[in-house]
């Protein structure tokens, strides 16, 4: 293979237009047969622009210190052209000369080497040839200026910067979109050697086809992925889609970013080791390009002390492909990841577990049984949760045996501290997460044949009241591995489980609609299968609370006569932290007796169903009847006042109340308070509607008009407005009457009862008498006298004339009483 040579010159640097274009500049030399289009386009490529302090005329020392512009340019048609431009002394001024060779499409350097290697080649020129076309070559023989440890030192003095470089050349190189990589140092030959770096960690192909210039005034106009600049000419970093610069300056200070790029920062540790012949072993691994997994495991198996990302890079690598490793490069890679020295990450140790799956069965015990044990001794001192036990088989055979028997004499002890106290014994360990952590434990114990049985009541008692606390949140799945695995603990933990129940039924349905716990066995576990069955019984009964209560009761197996506690856990499913009214408690005191309801605790809620009723709730004092009757030792004394209050309203509705009513409700409610407003109403109401009843004892009107109580003569007062009065009073001239006989009597009996009354007569009795015809009027008229004498009938007649006359007739009797 030969390659076409081009010549391009420029006597005069000086004159060049701010584009960065030589004036003057053209073709002293070509090789024959060039298109004209290559020439054309290599003429944009070609052109040199000298530093902005370059001297004017440069002494020989001044002329070497000038950049090289050593470019690798694609062409429109496929081609390439590699060339290097250096500045040169002319006549007086400073001009510079370009030398070119040019490569067709689908072609590369001769012995398929990468265009970098012929930096400084001793073929380029730095003058023009004297005249004629030049011949063309057939190979660009490599200088020494690349050598090994020449590029091992650059690469450790580059040490801040390598990852980054690496991590932004991987992006421009997978999307051209991403921009180009803008690479700031003071000499472009550095820029050489970070192409160099860079060509040996790409992949082959990628190598051959990254464009890159050494130097360049202008990054921003380069046609390049990879470009150098003096610091003078750094630009910042900015730009979108094809124009981004993505800026690398390796002359100020260090980055301080992270770069989350496992494959960047695992070449840049290869090249921190010196070690870039791992790039080439790393290539004959399967992998994508960029994949970070063959690089890592190359370097780990190489000792290159790796990170914990690119760590789990390798075993992720590996575990996808456990047949790419022979038993060598697997111990080595192994013993790597098995390192007691290192601190690990979650998704390093993921990725050990899912390598050890893979190498289950395939690898020696020894392997599986180091990486079985890494993973137990993380678990045990880690405390991260979200690391599996591993299976018994990976410490199958002598060698793992041996290890697994290590094992328990490392752990066994603190394993069994933290399952006992629910804490972590070692000072170094972080604290579990509660059902995780001690369902881990419990596996590593089964795993390693350390036995728990002692400790076990007490941790499924923690168990159980952190799950129906906080729930089992992520850990469903592992605390159902672990019940199918261990049939001891599922047996031991569903069973505290059905025992507390009854303290927390709410939180039980909540646990059990989150988690699908196995208790389909012969177990009983009657507050389970309630708290299992509520959501579906609460559906089927609608509004009817005591419906779905008997549907829950069903469910769980057992009758409250024989287990009374499933109706504590019944009434909390089913009313949760609501009461029952009054006619439900009534309902649930009647289908179970007060000895169930004793032992279950909920004649409590029957307590609250009574004085938590509304005042209009005809149920309430019935239920206070049966529950004082039910429970005479439990009910505390406030509580037993307010329910006498109730039964008191009861009693004066149906007539069994002994006689001294109002001393009887002001004590009852001396000895409840505070009592319930519901209560008050109830009692006090009760004892106004009898009071209004003509039937009355007028022993206990007078009591009462008398106590000028100003709660129980207001109680008396609302009842009198009641819609079911003042429909008598429309109806019934006796009961007019009747009520106008009370009103207007006992003038003196207290301030309470004097406002009281007379706002009845002018409120509440005057408007239905203006409602009456003369007829109902004489026939209030005519009760009146049968019922008290003719003074009352008289009084009434006075009391219905008009207001004027009443006024004479009131000014009239005022004289007399002055004249008299």
């Amino acid at each position: 293979m030969s390659l076409a040579q081009l010549h391009y010159t420029s006597a005069s640097a000086a004159s060049a237009d701010d584009d960065g274009g030589g004036g003057g500049a053209h073709f002293t030399a070509v090789s024959a047969g060039l298109p004209t289009q290559v020439l054309a386009e290599a003429e944009q490529l070609l052109r040199y622009e000298p530093p902005a302090d370059a001297p004017h005329r440069p002494t020989t020392d001044q002329l070497r210190s000038l950049p090289e512009a050593f470019s690798f340019s694609s062409l429109p048609d496929g081609g390439h052209l590699l060339s290097r431009a250096v500045a040169f002394a002319g006549h007086g001024t400073l001009g510079f000369h370009a030398h070119a060779v040019h490569l067709e499409a689908g072609t590369r350097l001769p012995g398929d080497v990468l265009p970098i290697t012929a930096w400084r080649s001793p073929s380029w020129a730095s003058t023009p040839p004297d005249g004629g076309a030049p011949d063309r070559i057939s190979a660009l023989p490599a200088s020494a200026a690349f050598g090994p440890e020449a590029l091992n030192d650059f690469a450790v003095s580059r040490s801040p910067w390598l990852a980054a470089v690496f991590a932004d050349l991987r992006q421009v190189c997978e999307d051209p979109s991403e921009g180009r990589l803008v690479l700031v140092e003071r000499h472009s030959a550095d820029v050489a050697r970070w192409i160099a770096l860079a060509s040996a960690v790409l992949p082959p192909d990628d190598a051959h086809r990254l464009t890159f210039t050494t130097y360049t005034r202008r990054p921003d106009r380069s046609p390049h992925r990879v470009v150098g600049v003096l610091p003078q000419d750094a630009p910042q970093d900015g730009g979108s889609g094809a124009q981004a610069l993505r800026v690398r300056d390796c002359t100020g200070a260090r980055p301080g970013e992270p770069v989350d790029d496992a494959w960047a920062e695992t070449c840049a540790r290869i090249w921190r080791n010196r070690s870039p012949e791992l790039f080439r072993a790393a290539a004959e691994l399967p992998g994508g390009p960029f994949a970070a997994g063959p690089l890592a495991v190359a370097a780990l198996c190489a000792g290159v002390p790796l990170a914990a990302a690119e760590r789990a890079a390798a075993a992720e690598w590996a575990a996808e492909r456990p047949y790419a490793l022979d038993e060598e490069r697997t111990h080595r890679l192994t013993d790597a990841l098995t390192d007691p020295d290192i601190d690990r990450t979650s998704r390093e140790l993921a990725a050990v577990a899912r390598l050890l799956t893979a190498l289950d069965g395939r690898a020696p015990a020894a392997v599986t049984a180091s990486l079985g044990a890494l993973l137990v001794t993380e678990a045990v001192y880690g405390g991260d949760v979200s690391v599996a036990p591993p299976g018994r088989s990976v410490f199958a055979e002598p060698d793992g045996e041996r290890v697994a028997t290590a094992l328990v004499e490392a752990v066994g002890d603190d394993l069994r501290a933290e399952l006992a106290t629910g804490g972590p014994v070692v000072p170094d360990a972080v604290p579990g997460r509660g059902v995780g952590r001690t369902v881990q434990l419990l596996r590593i114990a089964r795993l390693l044949d350390v036995d728990c049985a002692d400790l076990l009541p007490d941790v499924v008692s923690r168990m159980a009241r952190s799950l129906l606390d906080k729930g089992a949140g992520d850990f469903g799945p592992v605390l159902l591995d672990l019940l199918d695995e261990q049939f001891d603990v599922r047996t031991a933990l569903l069973g505290e489980l059905d025992r507390i129940a009854p303290q927390d039924p709410s939180a039980t349905e909540r646990l059990l609609a989150d988690v699908a716990l196995p208790f389909t066995g012969a177990q009983a576990l009657p507050h389970l299968r309630m708290c299992a069955a509520a959501p579906e019984a609460g559906a089927g009964g609608g509004e009817d609370r005591v419906k779905v209560l008997n549907a829950v009761l069903r469910a769980g197996g057992m009758s409250p006569f024989t287990e009374p506690l499933v109706l504590r856990t019944a009434v909390g499913l089913v009313w949760g932290d609501t009461t029952p009214t009054a006619g439900e408690a009534r309902l649930l005191l009647a289908g179970s007796t007060s000895d169930a309801h004793r032992t279950a605790g909920t004649w409590a809620v029957l307590v609250a169903a009574a004085l938590g009723a509304p005042a209009d709730d005809a149920e309430a004092p019935e239920l206070a009847h049966d529950l004082l009757r039910g429970f005479p030792q439990e009910i505390d004394a406030r509580a037993r006042g307010a329910l006498l209050l109730l039964e008191f309203a009861r009693d004066v509705r149906s007539g069994a109340a002994d006689p001294g009513w109002t001393e009887r409700a002001r004590g009852l409610c001396a000895g409840a308070e505070p009592v319930e407003p519901g209560v008050r109403e109830q009692a006090f109401g009760a004892l106004a509607g009898r009071l209004l009843d003509p039937d009355r004892p007028e022993a206990e009107l007078y009591a009462f008009v008398h106590s000028d109580d100003p709660g129980l003569i207001a109680a008396y007062g609302g009842a009198a407005r009641q819609d079911s009065v003042l429909a008598r009073l429309r109806s019934d001239p006796a009961y007019v009457a009747d009520c106008f006989t009370v009103w207007s009597s006992h003038p003196h009996a207290g301030r309470a009862w004097s406002e009281t009354r007379a706002a009845l007569l002018e409120e509440v009795l005057r408007p239905v008498v203006r409602g009456l015809s003369a007829a109902e009027v004489a026939s209030v008229e005519e009760a009146a006298e049968r019922a008290g004498s003719s003074r009352t009938a008289e009084a009434f007649r006075t009391w219905n004339r008009p207001a004027g006359l009443r006024k004479r007739l009131g000014n009239r009797l005022a004289a007399r009483v002055r004249r008299s």
